[in-house]
């Protein structure tokens, strides 16, 4: 893997990709305190190139690797490794929602009941979507859909990288999805990347383990990819129940009819405390660079 450092006047980014297009050299870099992503042209800044060791020491006060270090300090956990409640301080919930394969439309529902509730609050209304390659290449017109929520401010979207394949199999789960044998993660993480920009999605700097299972070897393999694991404490069709800074997980593909009328009952109960701002959708980036600025 490449690493940059690309320093345009007081502005100092870090690049972890690079590619061409159209004869052109671009660069998917991270501003490291404010965690936001984007895709500029190489020929916009000064780069020199770095070692993910050296990125790890020269940027280790922001928020960014700040971020890093307490994703990797559960991974040793099978499940639910990473960044799992965001702003426990904060009165309200970082919503996130996985679009893991799957032949069943997308629940357009949860994100109008999002932009709906919210409208008079904050708009546009933050959430996150971990989205699968194998998810993007059946629901061309779903995705043009939440890509037009965007566009008309209605929403506000952290793209999660979901990996590419997302298999599942009937193995203990130390042998399922990512860590299944034969898995290879360039594929997962690359090519959805590489998906991801082509369908016009920026992706942001987090990862969602399929299943929300790992392992510490497979947590630090994203990891160098300059990636922070998303889990979640509220993964709602399990029962958990979402409590303040929580990152809830509902499923959006059609495949979890429980975690979104869950979800749905939670907007529901919560509708007075909404309309007075006790309690809101937080976004995962500026979540994270307040906890740890």
């Amino acid at each position: 893997m490449e690493y940059f450092v690309a320093n345009k006047g007081t502005e100092k980014l870090i690049g972890i990709r690079s590619f061409a297009n159209d004869g052109q050299r671009y660069l998917l870099l991270i501003n490291p305190q404010t965690l936001d992503s984007k895709v500029d042209l190489a020929s916009n800044y000064v780069i020199s190139k770095t070692s993910w060791t050296q990125i790890l020491t020269e940027f280790k006060t922001s928020p960014y690797i700040k971020s890093l270090t307490a994703a990797a300090a559960k991974d040793f956990q099978i499940q639910d490794a990473g960044i799992d409640n965001a702003i426990p301080e904060e009165q309200g919930i970082t919503l996130t929602i996985d679009l893991c394969p799957s032949h069943k439309p997308l629940e357009r529902i949860i994100f109008q009941s999002v932009f709906d509730e919210f409208k008079k609050i904050v708009q546009p209304a933050p959430l996150a979507i971990s989205v699968s390659g194998k998810w993007m290449l059946k629901h061309q017109d779903d995705l043009n859909w939440l890509k037009s929520l965007v566009n008309k401010k209605d929403l506000d979207i952290t793209w999660i990288n979901h990996s590419y394949n997302h298999e599942v199999n009937n193995l203990p789960l130390a042998e399922n999805f990512l860590l299944a044998p034969g898995t290879n993660l360039d594929t997962e993480v690359l090519e959805n990347e590489k998906l991801m920009l082509k369908n016009g999605l920026t992706p942001s700097i987090f990862f969602r383990f399929p299943g929300l299972v790992s392992d510490r070897s497979i947590v630090q393999k994203i990891e160098a990819y300059g990636l922070i694991p998303i889990g979640s404490d509220a993964w709602l069709a399990k029962g958990q129940q979402a409590n303040n800074g929580s990152i809830v997980l509902i499923h959006g593909n059609g495949n979890e009819e429980l975690g979104v009328k869950d979800f749905l009952e939670l907007l529901k109960t919560k509708k007075e405390e909404v309309i007075s701002k006790q309690w809101l959708l937080f976004d995962l980036r500026k979540g994270l660079q307040k906890v740890y600025e």
